[in-house]
């Protein structure tokens, strides 16, 4: 069985995310345990019981998803041995979970990757005053255009009619009005509840900070294709490994793209792993004839493995 892993990005976590997985798989147990030993915190103990406003902080919620999507992955492989992995992709954060499964560096490594990167946007939200806003509906074109006339930056495509935009308050306050204009063609303008504004010019400072990060860490070429967010292309060196996921931090999640590349490559079946279904729902927008398969949690494991080896 070929697929895709795609890995879940930040706003897909939920208190007691991963919770049961541990209670059923000592894999699951002892890769949480690593999590909580490299981060000096207990990390489980913030996704198992929250509370919520712990969970969403940046610094708490990248590790993880990290982590949840790992742990997933490891009883996946030996429930289903006949697993072939073609390739995977992650949305934002994800994309460092979809690296670690596609062996560009171990889980450790990768995990403080994503704690230092979290801190980093943390402080760099703390020290600006960004938001961000999701627009259904209007041309990319239009939507572009919005974004310059009220000095915003397009943080994500992740689907067709679905568009985030990411700046100051101000010029995201000014996009929500204007948004309302007719010959613009969007139907809706919603505030999202974040804590600044990530894939933005604002997140500048975490960018070059995580760029010394990635420097000094051990990256190599993995094993099977990942696509980057940044470029929508498949990055194989460890030099465009790191220069592609410091971009990312400020540059636009063209998840669109990043699907579309995949599926020319002839990919038809994926599989997403997170504590939602976020990436098929988007996936159902991008091209409803490709299969996606959501493992959130023990229950979505087992009928995953059922629909997997059936056959």
């Amino acid at each position: 069985m070929n697929a895709v892993l795609l890995f879940a990005g930040q706003g897909a976590q939920k208190v007691g995310m991963g919770k049961d997985l541990a209670e059923s798989y000592p894999t699951v147990r002892a890769l949480f345990d690593q999590a909580d030993a490299t981060l000096g915190y207990s990390l489980s103990s913030i996704m198992f019981e929250g509370p919520m406003e712990e969970l969403t902080k940046t610094s708490r919620c990248q590790p993880a998803l990290y982590a949840h999507g790992l742990a997933i992955l490891e009883v996946l492989k030996s429930k289903v041995p006949a697993l072939n992995i073609t390739a995977t992709a992650g949305l934002s954060l994800g994309e460092f979970t979809a690296h670690a499964a596609a062996g560009t560096f171990d889980f450790a490594t990768g995990l403080n990757l994503v704690f230092q990167r979290g801190s980093f946007m943390e402080e760099a939200c703390e020290n600006t005053k960004g938001a961000m806003l999701a627009l259904l509906g209007g041309e990319e074109s239009a939507i572009r255009e919005l974004a310059k006339e009220c000095d915003v930056d397009v943080a994500n495509l992740n689907a067709p009619g679905q568009i985030v935009l990411s700046g100051s308050a101000e010029g995201i306050a000014d996009a929500a009005a204007k948004a309302k204009d007719k010959d613009k063609g969007i139907k809706r303008a919603i505030p999202l509840p974040v804590a600044g504004a990530y894939h933005s010019r604002l997140m500048k400072s975490a960018q070059d900070k995580l760029a010394a990060v990635l420097a000094s860490a051990p990256i190599q070429s993995p094993r099977v294709p990942v696509v980057c967010n940044f470029e929508a292309r498949t990055v194989s060196t460890p030099e465009e490994i790191r220069t592609t996921l410091t971009s990312q931090v400020t540059g636009s999640v063209r998840w669109v793209e990043s699907m579309q590349h995949l599926i020319a490559a002839g990919h038809t079946t994926f599989i997403e792993l997170g504590p939602d279904a976020t990436l098929a729902g988007l996936m159902g927008k991008i091209d409803k004839s490709v299969k996606v398969i959501s493992i959130k949690d023990a229950a979505s494991l087992d009928a995953a493995v059922t629909a997997l080896t059936a056959g």
